[in-house]
Order: structure tokens, then C-alpha cells, then sequence
């Protein structure tokens, strides 16, 4: 039984929908959009443009409409410099961008926040 009832819900639910879709076809600001769409998606097929050839078009005329996606190193901070460390007990070295790095935090313990920071090579 649970088919069935699984069944009714799916068809209500698509009636519902359908309902949905039609007052949603009725609606003018809509018929604009889609109408406006079809006249963008015409201009690129004469043109032989892609869609992110237009946003770059749009981003030239106006910057506020590429929201910062279209370049990505636009708006981001640069990378940190890369931190080596050479253990003097083991010869182990290690390079890394940030300080959370598995092997500096288990030197960190074993000898020291400050011994470790010393090991920093230039």
C-alpha cells in the first residue's frame, strides 16, 4: 500500500505544480523576462558569443556587474610567504604557509613554541 499512497501524493504534488506553472505563465513580468531571454540568448547566436563573453562585455561597461567572480584574484588577499623550519635534532625540514602544520605543532610540543620559531630559516 505504501506504493499507492506514495503515488497519490507524487500526483497531487504535480497537480499542485502544474497549477503553479500556469499562474506563473499568466504573470507579465515574467513574459517579459523570458521575451528578454530569448532576444539575449538570439543576440549571442548572431554574435557567436558565450555567456561569460557577455559578462565580461557588461563588466567593462560596468565593474558592480561582475561581482568580483569573473577574476578571481580580484578582491583576495596575496599568499602567505612560505615559513621553512630545519630541526637541528633530526635535519627534518619543513616548509609550509601557515603555523598549524602537523609536524611544527608536534615540534612545538616536544621543544618548545619559542625553540621552534628559532629553527625559521630566511
Amino acid at each position: 500500500m505504501a506504493k499507492i499512497n506514495d503515488y497519490y501524493q507524487k500526483k497531487q504534488l504535480m497537480e499542485k505544480l502544474a497549477a503553479e506553472l500556469e499562474q506563473l505563465e499568466k504573470d507579465q513580468a515574467l513574459k517579459g523576462e523570458l521575451e528578454f531571454e530569448n532576444k539575449v540568448r538570439a543576440l549571442m547566436k548572431e554574435y557567436d558569443k558565450s555567456p561569460k563573453d557577455v559578462l565580461q562585455i557588461l563588466s567593462a561597461i560596468d565593474p558592480s556587474v561582475a561581482g568580483g567572480k569573473t577574476d578571481s584574484t580580484a578582491g583576495s588577499r596575496p599568499k602567505r610567504p612560505i615559513k621553512t623550519y630545519k630541526n637541528p635534532h633530526t635535519g627534518e625540514v619543513v616548509k609550509t604557509r601557515g603555523g598549524n602544520h602537523k609536524t611544527l605543532n608536534e615540534w612545538r610540543q616536544k621543544h618548545g613554541k619559542e625553540a621552534v620559531q628559532s629553527w625559521q630559516q630566511d
